[in-house]
Order: structure tokens, then C-alpha cells, then sequence
């Protein structure tokens, strides 16, 4: 049996992971999570209730940048997502934790901000949020010179996670014109056809965005 993966298309998270299956062709079961009782049956299997989760036989596996690991580890395809060398495998690490906590965690601050009643939201935590995202947009213009992708010139598990991370972020604190090189990779990620898939599959759930939106994507 092929393994099952909890996911919403709308989360970042999940787009993170379909990316991942995307790129491999790898075969899976999609138990969508705004659908029937799937929500219930990952609450069965993670008292924290978040996603995605892979389960395969009896093996469970939490948090996206694990499953995409445990996907190269059981499902190898021709895409490696991880390098085999120990040291380009560590950029590759370094780059996924960049894009999961100094982009991805403050574009989503501003996300649960804006779902808060107006009386307890967090005007400093957003502010806090901003300035990181800037701060992150900057260092990452002056990373990406001379890079195709994240960590070089192969498509790795730092790419599936930076698709959504900066797809998001854009909607929510746009990427300023001069960060040239973070602009065209964005437009890079959203060429590639496994995010050109994800991003297609979330469209039906747009009105789910608190926030202003672009109609450019």
C-alpha cells in the first residue's frame, strides 16, 4: 500500500510535502483534511492535531521536513531532494530551516494576527514579524547571487519548503522591487511544475487568506 498523507492544499506546510511527492511522481493517498472524517482520524493517530502527517503500515511521521526525509529514505525517486555528500546536505538543511523559521513563521504571525478578535491582536508581534521578514528578504537577495536554487544548482528539500514560504510571504509583506534575485526565484518556484500543481489544487481555497491578496498568482 502506498503511504498516506493528512494535508490541506491551502497549508504551507502541505504544499511543502506535495511538492516533495510531486517532483518524484511517488505514489500516495491524499486523505484531504476538509473532507469526511479524515480530520478525526489524524486526531486519532497526533493529539497535537497538526499537518501533514504521513502514515505508512504502522510507522507515523510528523513535521514536513521529516516526511520529505522519510519519503528519500523509503521512496527514492530521480529527484534526491537531500544530497548525498554530508555537507551539501547540511546547506540544504540550513536553507529549509531558514525558509521554515525567518520567513514562514512571520508571514504567518501576520496571518493569525488578522484571524484574532480586533481587541487582542498583536500590534507589536506584527511589527516584530515585518521587520524579520525585510530582514530575511535582504539577506536572502544577496544569498541567491550566482544560485539557481536555494542551495545551489539542484532542486532540493530547502525548494519545496521556500515555494510556499515565499508565495505566502509576498501576499502578506510584499518582497520589495529591489530584492531582484528573491523576486526571480519566486518566479523560478512558481514555474516549476510540481509547485505549478500545488498551487493550481490550493486556488479553490483563496477565500481562506484574511488578508488582501494579489491577483497576479
Amino acid at each position: 500500500m502506498p503511504p498516506i498523507l493528512y494535508a490541506h492544499p491551502f497549508s504551507s506546510y502541505c504544499q511543502k510535502v506535495l511538492v516533495a511527492l510531486y517532483e518524484n511522481e511517488t505514489a500516495f493517498e491524499y486523505r484531504h483534511l476538509g473532507e469526511g472524517s479524515h480530520m478525526q482520524e489524524l486526531s486519532g493517530r497526533w493529539p497535537m492535531r497538526r499537518f501533514p502527517l504521513l502514515v505508512d503500515g504502522e510507522r507515523t511521521v510528523i513535521e514536513a521536513s521529516t516526511i520529505i526525509e522519510y519519503l528519500q529514505l523509503h521512496y527514492p525517486g530521480p529527484c534526491a531532494l537531500l544530497p548525498d555528500d554530508p555537507d551539501a546536505a547540511l546547506d540544504v538543511r540550513i536553507m529549509d530551516r531558514f525558509f521554515d523559521n525567518y520567513v514562514s513563521t512571520p508571514q504567518q504571525k501576520f496571518v493569525f494576527d488578522a484571524l484574532r478578535p480586533a481587541e487582542v491582536r498583536d500590534a507589536h508581534g506584527v511589527g516584530e514579524a515585518r521587520s524579520m521578514l525585510d530582514t530575511a528578504y535582504t539577506w536572502l537577495e544577496a544569498h541567491l547571487v550566482g544560485r539557481t536554487w536555494a542551495a545551489g544548482e539542484r532542486f532540493s528539500l530547502a525548494d519545496c519548503g521556500a515555494a510556499p514560504s515565499l508565495f505566502y510571504a509576498h501576499w502578506t509583506h510584499p518582497i520589495p522591487e529591489h530584492c531582484r534575485n528573491v523576486l526571480a526565484y519566486r518566479q523560478r518556484l512558481l514555474a516549476r511544475p510540481s509547485f505549478a500543481r500545488v498551487v493550481d489544487e490550493a486556488r479553490p481555497y483563496r477565500e481562506f487568506f484574511p488578508l488582501e491578496r494579489p491577483d497576479a498568482d
